[in-house]
């Protein structure tokens, strides 16, 4: 071969070399961009509230403020309660007096960040798309279907101005946002329909989503938004131990119409009576609540919990706000026929600690009690039923808030006949409670090889690094 050909023949290969690595640098940088920016939804109580007239959060804070509180005006129409507050920021952390900061949603997104490689933008002024990281902070006592319908326009929004109609977003959503997340997949911007017409998913928000990863979500609701209705206190946003902190009261707890989406849904209620043989109760009928002595009616401080105006809508709305949250579970029971137009779920959540799954309810002195609690009580004729009888049936694995059952939606898939009405992609347990599952470190791993589409090296903890007991224990989401 003569030395031209030779020449030649490296010039091709040189050439053809050339190429393959243009071809292989060019795959590379596309793979770098194929993330879909990412959306965190946070829990109930998980995102501040201010005031929009003069700037004052009113939550979180520890004490009350002087001039707004989180009770929303009684209408007979929920989904038109609104007060002066607004969502400023989902709560990255909590800091109270000398007491060492709380992490909340902060160490989520510094995960996201500092490992998944992701960037946070606003929704107003960012310019993102790849492996953006927008925060959604809503309102949490509003109704969940105008929450959801509120985030697929600011998607939309934001694909408009991004110029990019292609556009998908991950979720990740804790507690109550995964509820918000699914209605928004299913339903898209479109409400409720009406009361006696079955709900038929479009999957009208897989224009807008791909991954929905849903942390410790009550799909199928939790007895303790029950507990939280008669009794307060529990639901009112984040307990924290200590004496001097506020709470909420019933008649608060009665304003917030997600409180009642929390119910469990229709026919996942585990109820029993005093021989712990099971009841079936209807939780979205007002007589029931009557009968059982749950309504605030009945107290004697709701006269002055009240306005006359407000007492003047005050049996319409709570009829409503109770068929608005069965008709929101019934939505979401419905079972997907076919593929989900794209949608993927990821469930993520605990099965090793206890939480409630359901209620006991007895007679003493002519009044019924409801027990949240494993507790001892004497029947009607005498007999004795200790607390570990009592924790059989009342008590579930999950994650000290929300059942495996409930996250799972296991008896609402039973109900409907189905494998599941979820059928998700995968499926993730870890010992944790529920307010600290957004924070652990393996689930925030997990959460990035969905979202990135690549597995993540486990987050190395510091030498010496102590976990220490949080203050703050949000309890929804929270």
């Amino acid at each position: 071969m003569s030395e031209m050909n030779i020449r030649t023949l490296k010039q091709i290969s040189g050439l053809y070399a050339y190429v393959g690595l243009f071809i292989l640098m060019m795959s590379l940088s596309l793979a770098a961009q194929s993330s879909n920016p990412v959306i965190i939804i946070p829990g109930i109580t998980g995102s501040e509230l201010v005031n929009k007239n003069n700037g004052h959060t009113v939550w979180f804070r520890v004490s009350k403020s002087k001039t707004d509180d989180l009770r929303l005006p009684i209408l007979a129409d929920p989904t038109r309660m609104h007060d002066s507050l607004v969502a400023r920021d989902l709560l990255r952390s909590v800091k109270i007096s000398i007491l060492p900061k709380f992490d909340v949603y902060g160490g989520l997104i510094d995960s996201l960040v500092t490992r998944g490689g992701y960037h946070e933008e606003s929704w107003d002024k960012g310019r993102g798309a790849d492996k953006a990281l927008y925060v959604f902070a809503y309102d949490w006592r509003l109704d969940n279907v105008t929450n959801a319908r509120l985030l697929v326009g600011k998607v939309e929004a934001l694909k408009r101005r991004l110029k990019k109609p292609g556009l998908k977003f991950d979720i990740v959503a804790h507690s109550m946002g995964g509820i918000i997340a699914r209605y928004a997949a299913m339903y898209g911007d479109a409400d409720l329909v009406a009361e006696g017409r079955a709900p038929q998913p479009t999957w009208a928000g897989a224009r807008d989503f791909n991954e929905l990863v849903l942390l410790g979500t009550p799909n199928e609701g939790s007895a303790l938004a029950l507990n939280s209705l008669i009794n307060g206190l529990r639901l009112g946003g984040i307990k924290i131990d200590l004496p001097f902190v506020r709470s909420m009261s019933k008649f608060d707890v009665f304003t917030i119409p997600a409180a009642f989406q929390l119910l469990p849904a229709p026919g996942t209620l585990n109820a029993y009576d005093e021989k712990l043989k099971p009841l079936n109760i209807d939780l979205y009928d007002p007589k029931v609540w009557a009968k059982y002595g749950w309504s605030p009616f009945d107290d004697k401080g709701f006269s002055e919990a009240f306005s006359s105006g407000e007492k003047r809508n005050i049996d319409i709305y709570f009829a409503t706000v109770l068929s608005r949250a069965k008709r929101l579970h019934q939505a979401l029971a419905v079972g997907p026929k076919d593929a989900k137009g794209g949608v993927s779920i990821h469930l993520v959540g605990s099965d090793c600690k206890d939480a409630l799954d359901g209620i006991v309810l007895y007679q003493e002195k002519d009044k019924w009690k409801t027990l949240f609690k494993p507790s001892g009580f004497t029947t009607s004729d005498g007999q004795k039923v200790s607390s570990d009888d009592v924790k059989k049936v009342i008590i579930g694995p999950g994650d000290g808030t929300v059942t495996r059952r409930s996250l799972e939606a296991t008896t609402e898939s039973f109900i409907t006949k189905i494998a599941s009405i979820l059928f998700p992609k995968s499926s993730k347990f870890v010992c944790e409670e529920h307010d600290r599952l957004q924070t652990n470190s393996e689930i925030q791993d997990y959460v990035i090889s969905i979202i990135s589409g690549k597995p993540v090296e486990p987050a190395a903890k510091p030498a010496g690094e102590k976990t220490i007991p949080p203050v703050v224990k949000p309890l929804f989401s929270n």
